[in-house]
């Protein structure tokens, strides 16, 4: 059974800093690539960053410049450094792992940036 366990939320003041961190278990196919999106309260899931096995990446324009993904493929984990938080950076933030043919999820891990 596939787990990705989530973690590194909280609660920072604006202009502060959180590491995210999401460690996939049970995984027995190649990942193709992984990524971080958030759903702030009453808007739709949105994507941050992702990163794919060959280590392109892509960022939203709203973080580009505060916000880095990295994996340790060893580990199959993946983070979000974030700086220079912002309130409206509020949200639940979601990692997602791909394989083929699957989408993985975490069960998400909230960060609160209070101005």
């Amino acid at each position: 059974q596939v787990q990705l366990v989530e973690s590194g939320g909280g609660l920072v003041q604006d202009g502060g800093s959180l590491r995210l961190s999401c460690a996939a278990y049970g995984l027995i196919f190649s990942i193709n690539n992984m990524g971080w999106y958030r759903q702030g309260p009453g808007k739709q899931r949105e994507l941050v960053a992702t990163i794919t096995s060959g280590g392109n990446t892509n960022y939203a324009d709203s973080v580009k410049g505060r916000f880095t993904i990295s994996t340790d493929n060893a580990k199959n984990t993946v983070y979000l450094q974030m700086n220079s938080l912002k309130p409206e950076d509020t949200a639940v933030y979601y990692c997602k792992i791909r394989v083929p043919t699957y989408d993985y999820w975490g069960r998400g891990t909230q960060v609160t940036v209070s101005s």
